[in-house]
């Protein structure tokens, strides 16, 4: 039952038989037979077929609740188990959005000295990918904004909060200011993070309260693409200070701080709203709680 939960999750998650059965290492004639044997045993059909899969129906929907929870549980009790015989171990994923790419670090860094048997899975997500990706059990945590957009029903740990830094060429007329303002450089190239990270709308954010609005010259959706722009002198881009400082290292560029008012948003890890974590995950809430800065 718990394998045929595991291929209704993926088929749910990836919406096609074929991505379903190769996200979990099977042929798709097994993958449907699973999920056919899994109806005849639940008594109601889960799926709708046709030429191609077809979306769930209200009762996949349901089932597909009590799928992720039994499926969680189970891996929880597994872990739990493990760690009794051998300790802290196995693979710990996390999803993080890519401005705190440089900081999570901080927290792998001090939990993996702790637990030197636990491995770390890091990917660079945005934070609508981050939640998703948690609800179907893609990853045990993520890294993500906590206070700007909703979140839903998770556990939240703070971090730290988000302060912006203006990254210019060592040449720009603003690179030896000791701060600038969002509508100073809103007429500037700039170099931004792509309209689906939650960094470019909070950026956006800043510049609609200064009365400014700004379109990218360069989008991307990682952080290193625009520094790598920056660095050739021509263009600028906005960073929180952190990041800015480690991808600046060595380069001919200027930081500069923004001015925020009171708007700094805050950064933490994310976890499933449940009871009881798996002994890993447990211990991460905790390492993140003994290093927030907030």
């Amino acid at each position: 039952m718990i394998d045929k939960l595991e291929m209704f999750i993926a088929l749910a998650r990836e919406g096609h038989f074929g991505r379903a059965a190769e996200s979990l290492g099977l042929t798709q004639p097994t993958l449907s037979a699973g999920i056919k044997s899994l109806e005849a045993q639940l008594g109601v059909q889960l799926v709708w077929r046709g030429s191609r899969y077809g979306g769930l129906t209200p009762e996949g929907q349901r089932v597909l609740v009590w799928a992720r929870q039994i499926v969680a549980d189970t891996r929880t009790m597994r872990e739990e188990m493990r760690a009794v015989r051998q300790g802290l171990a196995g693979n710990l994923r996390l999803a993080v959005i890519p401005t705190a790419l440089t900081t999570v670090a901080d927290l792998t860094g001090r939990f993996g000295r702790a637990h030197p048997n636990v491995r770390f899975t890091i990917l660079s997500r945005t934070s609508a990918e981050i939640l998703a990706m948690i609800e179907n059990l893609e990853v045990d945590a993520g890294i993500s904004y906590l206070d700007n957009e909703p979140l839903g029903r998770v556990t939240t740990v703070p971090l730290y909060r988000e302060s912006y830094m203006f990254v210019c060429g060592a040449d720009s007329p603003l690179a030896a200011r000791a701060e600038v303002g969002w509508d100073e450089i809103a007429d500037e190239p700039l170099c931004l993070l792509t309209p689906d990270m939650q960094n470019r709308r909070i950026i956006n954010q800043h510049f609609q309260e200064a009365g400014r609005s700004v379109t990218g010259a360069v989008e991307s959706n990682s952080t290193v693409v625009l520094m790598s722009h920056v660095a050739t002198g021509r263009w600028a881009t906005i960073l929180p200070v952190q990041m800015a400082e480690f991808l600046a290292a060595g380069k001919e560029v200027r930081i500069v701080p923004l001015t925020t008012g009171k708007t700094r948003h805050a950064v933490g890890l994310i976890a499933p709203y449940r009871e009881p974590h798996t002994p890993v995950l447990a211990a991460l809430l905790r390492e993140a709680q003994r290093i927030s800065q907030i």
